[in-house]
């Protein structure tokens, strides 16, 4: 079978039409599709199947989708030992991050790999944890987050690593009658307004935490997924909100920590299952671990966990 071919079938196990797998390769859908029917041919069983208008792969397709990510990773393997041979790491690593764990993390990060022969390639992805997978067929690693009581992303086709723990705190205005305290029950936030974050994201995800202990729906005012602009409206003394401890840069807000409740996300590093096999790979997890120990070791800006 084709290395190309295979690669092919990969694309469209990732991006899920003919189409689109003809824009990421620059190519015809004629040829992505003559490609895939001699692929068939080569594997001597049925790949795809109609479904509706469009095709989908058949359980044959989706094995040997498993096979091909075997094989395309040994030939990246391959290429990286001869680079080992060279000297060290080296070449192109494509990373997509949440904008505010990429705003974190970044700063240690890029400076960290700038002479190290590794050409870090960063993309904002702002999508909630179940869509993760999908983001692989664009990059090599995704720094995602998560509910620490959420499962992490799995799959056949997936490699998941906690990166690190940051607390969530509530944030409220230099006036509000809680600024100044350590800490804050459920109790006691059960009657503000609230400025949160779009539903599947972990934040909203420990709000509706408070709600079950307090049996109180919130009284959710807006939903905003830019940090910067939730801490703002904070200050001006629009709402509360549930802020992540590290990530807080507005001057003069109260960041009280959340008593009785877990709260908290998880920053997960997703690849490939292997990918850590690529030396430059590697060098870049690597570089994100020592980030994270780096951020977390720093006196956070609000109360101690």
């Amino acid at each position: 079978m084709s290395v190309e071919r295979l690669r092919i079938l990969r694309e469209f196990a990732d991006r899920g039409t003919i189409g689109a797998v003809a824009a990421a390769l620059s190519m015809t859908p004629s040829a992505v599709s003559q490609q895939l029917k001699v692929l068939t041919r080569e594997a001597g069983v049925t790949l795809l199947e109609p479904s509706g208008r469009r095709v989908r792969l058949t359980d044959a397709g989706h094995a040997l989708v498993v096979r091909a990510d075997e094989v395309l990773a040994a030939l990246e393997r391959a290429v990286a030992e001869m680079a080992h041979y060279r000297g060290s790491p080296h070449g192109q690593v494509r990373v997509g991050v949440f904008p505010s764990g990429g705003a974190l993390l970044l700063p240690h990060v890029l400076p960290a790999m700038a002479d190290s022969g590794v050409d870090i390639v960063a993309g904002d992805e702002d999508v909630p944890p179940h869509e993760t997978p999908g983001l692989l067929a664009d990059y090599d690693i995704v720094l995602t987050h998560r509910d620490e009581r959420a499962a992490p992303v799995a799959g056949p086709r997936v490699s998941s690593r906690v990166l690190m723990r940051e607390p969530i705190d509530v944030l409220v205005a230099p006036d509000h009658p809680l600024a100044g305290k350590d800490a804050v029950t459920a109790e006691e936030l059960a009657e503000e307004a609230w400025l949160s974050v779009r539903g599947g994201f972990p934040v909203d995800d420990v709000l509706r935490s408070i709600a079950t202990i307090t049996g109180v729906e919130p009284r959710i005012v807006q939903r905003l997924n830019d940090f910067r602009m939730i801490e703002t409206l904070v200050g001006a003394g629009y709402g509360v909100a549930l802020m992540p401890r590290y990530v807080v840069t507005h001057p003069g807000l109260s960041q009280l920590r959340l008593s009785g409740v877990r709260a908290a996300r998880l920053y997960d590093l997703v690849t490939r299952p292997r990918a850590e096999n690529r030396p430059a790979i590697a060098a870049v997890l690597d570089s994100f671990t020592a980030a994270a120990r780096r951020v977390t070791a720093e006196p956070p800006p609000g109360p101690d966990q």
